[in-house]
């Protein structure tokens, strides 16, 4: 079959999705029902993670069954819940001999600032997620963990720009298929890797009469950064942000290796989003093996930062306004999709 572009295109990964657009926020649940060897990487300064030590070498458990990536901060959380009521409904979990234990790794951002701080993912939105997953591509934009998302918000939530979900995949060639889905809500600015342009950013109207950063309608949060104005903004600065998300695989990895290509998707993090990894962000990638495809763990890491990249580009270009943020379709009339790897290959 095709590729359509999303972590779907990995046999043996379903998404599901629950969100409210009136609260803006939600959750999304990676699915691999059968178990998938796992890893993570976690880089940025203020994490909302749990069940993330057993994914790391010398622990017993080998393999996650589903990850979940949600909003609503640490409150978020409690939809991991759901998703393991789920699993042990249907008998999936790490045999414990007297009970299955589904593992159920999670990672949240905040998304408190935008919508109601009231509203959160819980165990029920947890479990609605489950139960609406498929092989489908999943919606992105406001949708899942990005429903209340959004970027550039070095000189406050007044200015910055919504974002979201994105999705994207890319086939190695012998049947083996890297995929990831990111949920987008960087302090930084989005940029479009090969050119550096912001895509969407913190927007320059909030300075007044002062303009900082290149031409365009953005501000540059590192030009920002330079200047008193950046240096006082960073005194104030949101510190509810976070990329998250998940890269899989169908090639064979071991958790070491897996842990690897967790750690080299970042690079796919670095590459999208300046800057990345500060303070305020708690940046979060996990990675997933579901096959038996014999792909040198190098080649999958490498094109796990590539698919991240363009998951992350696609998160703001799909994303809409909503809370009072413009997407960055607004701002920017020309904003087109990026090439994907099937027009690259």
């Amino acid at each position: 079959m095709p590729l359509t572009n999303a972590i779907t295109d990995v046999p043996g990964i379903k998404v599901g999705q629950a969100q409210d657009l009136e609260a803006l926020t939600g959750c999304t649940v990676i699915l691999c029902e059968v178990g998938a060897v796992g890893g993570v990487d976690q880089r940025g300064g203020a994490p909302g993670t749990r069940e993330t030590d057993l994914l790391r070498p010398m622990h017993l458990v080998q393999k996650a069954h589903a990850v979940l990536l949600a909003g609503g901060s640490a409150f978020g959380l409690d939809a991991a819940t759901g998703v393991m009521r789920y699993l042990e409904e249907r008998g999936i979990g790490f045999d414990a001999q007297v009970a299955r234990v589904p593992i159920v790794p999670a990672a949240i951002l905040f998304d408190l600032g935008l919508g109601s701080a009231r509203v959160r993912p819980d165990a029920e939105m947890g479990y609605r997620a489950c139960a609406a997953a498929t092989s489908e591509r999943p919606q992105e934009g406001n949708a899942g963990a990005g429903t209340g998302a959004c970027v550039g918000k070095i000189l406050g939530m007044g200015g910055a720009v919504k974002a979201g979900t994105g999705t994207a995949a890319v086939d190695l060639g012998g049947g083996c298929v890297v995929g990831a889905l990111m949920a987008v809500n960087a302090l930084g600015d989005v940029v479009d890797p090969a050119s550096g342009r912001i895509l969407a950013g913190a927007r320059p109207a909030t300075l007044g009469p002062v303009r900082l950063g290149g031409p365009g309608p953005f501000a540059d949060t590192l030009a920002v950064m330079r200047g008193f104005v950046g240096k006082t903004a960073l005194r104030f600065a949101s510190h509810g942000n976070t990329v998250i998300g998940v890269v899989a695989t169908n090639a064979a990895l071991t958790k070491d290796e897996a842990n690897k290509v967790a750690q080299m998707a970042q690079d796919g993090v670095a590459r999208a989003v300046r800057p990345a990894h500060t303070l305020f962000d708690g940046d979060t990638l996990f990675a997933l093996s579901t096959g038996d495809k014999k792909v040198d763990a190098n080649i999958i890491g490498a094109y796990a930062a590539e698919v991240v990249a363009q998951a992350i580009v696609r998160a703001v270009q799909q994303a809409t306004a909503a809370g009072g943020l413009p997407a960055a379709g607004d701002i920017q009339p020309d904003f087109g999709s990026p090439q994907d790897f099937r027009s690259r290959s």
